[in-house]
């Protein structure tokens, strides 16, 4: 199996070590992999708390608040379907998706990153995966 780093190079840099910084032209060359890459459907969760969210799951927000705008707002502890990767807009350098959450099918668009594939054994897993760990540490 390819190590995690070689795939990345592979996929953004196009072979060349030198060309992996997270820029927008390289956020757009990942975002057109994942897209022909990326199977469907795909059903994801928060790979770690959502930023609205951090607070509260250190412990630092009202528990009560915290169950109100959940139900208004993405938790990393929803399950949901991702339906699309949206373009990436000129100034921006990350990739949204958009995601339909199972459990009242209200939609939302979240940082990529955040996201990992339910399906630890699919495709999509190692995919979501290596997007984040380049996203991150690039």
């Amino acid at each position: 199996m390819e190590d995690q780093d070689e795939r990345i190079v592979r996929i953004v840099g196009e072979g060349d070590e030198d060309a992996v910084e997270k820029s927008h032209e390289t956020v757009k060359k990942y975002l057109r992999y994942l897209k022909e890459n990326m199977e469907f459907p795909c059903f994801v969760t928060g790979a770690e708390d959502f930023p609205w969210e951090e607070g509260y799951a250190f412990g630092y927000g009202d528990k009560r608040e915290y169950e109100k705008l959940k139900k208004e707002n993405p938790s990393y502890k929803d399950k949901f379907e991702l339906l699309e990767l949206e373009d990436v807009e000129e100034d921006e350098e990350q990739i949204f998706a958009r995601v339909k959450r199972l459990s009242d099918q209200k939609e939302f668009s979240v940082e990529l990153d955040y996201l990992e594939a339910t399906d630890k054994k699919s495709k999509n897993f190692q995919l979501l995966d290596d997007y984040s760990v380049w996203f991150v540490n690039y």
